[in-house]
């Protein structure tokens, strides 16, 4: 056998996805859709990394005392008040930004950018 008589298979975009479709809806894990499909579930895994699914990568916590747990638990609750933190930070932004088109509406102003460089020329 010599070594251009390996077969090199090429999958289309449309496949891939199809395939990480299906391993979304959880009826296959991995392994069971290489199986179906003749893919080894490495490539699967290089899909998921192409395509940025991080959602669908394996993750392993090891939990071995109480005092893990418990620190798990305060982590994911802290990340839980971080999330909601940045969505409320965002959400003023948001506002402000919504507040100054009106005031540079309504007081003349062409944008809101003309806006503010009146403003900080004033003391």
């Amino acid at each position: 056998m010599y070594k251009n008589d390996r077969v090199i298979r090429r999958y289309s975009e449309s496949f891939k996805l199809k395939i990480l479709d299906e391993l979304t809806a959880g009826k296959l894990n991995k392994y069971q859709l290489g199986k179906a499909y003749g893919i080894a579930p490495t490539t699967i895994n290089e899909w998921i990394k192409k395509y940025n699914r991080k959602d669908l990568m394996n993750t392993r916590v090891t939990v071995k005392t109480k005092d893990e747990i418990t620190r798990i638990k305060q982590l994911q609750k802290e990340i839980e008040q971080l999330k909601k933190l940045l969505l409320k930070k965002d959400m003023d932004a948001l506002i402000e930004d919504s507040y100054l088109e009106v005031a540079a509406e309504q007081l003349g102003y062409k944008s809101v950018l003309e806006l503010k460089k009146k403003l900080s020329i004033k003391p």
